[in-house]
């Protein structure tokens, strides 16, 4: 389907000659989002300046090549567990399930091929009452470990007059836990500006973070207090004003890379606001979600090369995932991942940009 709102044309091959496209979701004012079936992956976001001026605002490829050579998550679908599992396995009514180590001793973002290694299925495009990309994909009993056959649905909707929404949406055969979410690595200065995000001014909604160790696993203990430490972002805050502080939680994950502690409530709720001083845009991110993690960029290592030809270094980009707390499947002090037969995972991501 091709219109004023929707295009989609070729993108690359997979290995097996297999053609992925590349679907725009088209909005107002220049704003529109581009998406690769391929790890249901958000590829592009242009967004307009506070002059008018619309640029790629998210890190990527700008072919399919790029995304098959290295796994860097850029802007993927990232499942069946976001962030990190302790020890790669958990137990789940009794028994335990043991799953893909590929992080140290941990099991981060599902695994070895995690759902960002797969090609989704375009199931609806449409552009009634808003341009919209439906993507599809089962994943099999026993997928990196994890129980159940799972299937798994993705909503991208451009939605007046700069909005973009993610629904994740999922059903499972046998009780199971799962974490999904977006991996977008976002720079509002644009993706091929030079300017990093270090100024970039940062609020997060949270009173919270989970402290973590050597591994990124949360420690067990509560919630610690973000006041009076280098995590606080109640208010707006440049993200490197305190990225350098002599503080154990910034050594541990070279700068942050923290799951934030969210209000608990029904509905999409804010979660963090990005202002980027130069260009003027801004992104606030709504989700119904219980944590959100920021990561700084820490291990951007300048190993990979992206659009404009780009060797992407640390404080390039930043991420904002909402998702399930850390480690939650091993943790029953910690809001539920659990997924049983009978229920509909059901949660939703928003970026809404405005300019200042």
């Amino acid at each position: 389907m091709t219109s004023a709102s929707i295009g989609r044309a070729p993108f690359g091959k997979l290995h097996d000659g297999t053609v992925v496209e590349r679907v725009i979701l088209r909005g107002e004012h220049g704003f529109e989002a581009a998406i690769l079936p391929f790890g249901a992956t958000l590829q592009a976001l242009f967004a307009p300046d506070r002059d008018g001026h619309c640029d790629d605002i998210v890190l990527g490829h700008e072919e399919l090549d790029g995304y098959l050579a290295q796994r860097k998550f850029f802007g993927a679908t990232i499942g069946r567990y976001a962030n990190r599992i302790a020890g790669a396995r958990f137990v789940l009514d009794g028994e335990t399930v043991q799953l893909d180590a590929n992080n140290g001793p941990n099991a981060l973002h599902g695994g070895v091929q995690g759902f960002d290694r797969k090609l989704w299925r375009i199931v609806e495009l449409s552009d009634d009452p808003a341009p919209t990309l439906v993507l599809e994909r089962e994943s099999p009993h026993g997928e990196e470990g994890y129980p159940g056959n799972l299937a798994a649905r993705v909503t991208y909707r451009v939605r007046s007059p700069m909005e973009l929404s993610v629904t994740y949406e999922a059903t499972t055969d046998r009780p199971t836990c799962l974490n999904l979410t977006n991996h977008s690595f976002f720079n509002l200065e644009g993706a091929r500006s030079g300017m990093q995000i270090l100024d970039h001014r940062l609020t997060i909604v949270s009173d919270h973070l989970l402290a973590v160790d050597a591994t990124a696993i949360p420690l067990h203990e509560p919630p610690r207090p973000v006041d009076g430490t280098p995590f606080d972002f109640r208010k707006p805050t440049a993200i490197g004003a305190r990225i350098r502080m002599n503080d154990e939680q910034l050594r541990l994950g070279r700068g942050y890379d923290h799951n934030f502690c969210l209000a608990k409530g029904a509905g999409l709720c804010l979660a963090a606001r990005l202002e980027a001083p130069h260009s003027g845009r801004v992104m606030e991110l709504f989700t119904d979600q219980p944590g959100l993690q920021f990561y700084s960029g820490n291990f951007l290592d300048g190993s990979t090369a992206g659009k404009g030809d780009r060797l992407y270094r640390q404080s390039d980009a930043l991420c904002l995932e909402p998702h399930a707390w850390p480690d939650t499947p091993n943790r029953p002090d910690f809001p539920s991942a659990r997924l049983d037969p009978g229920q509909l995972y059901r949660r939703s991501i928003v970026y809404r940009f405005s300019t200042a």
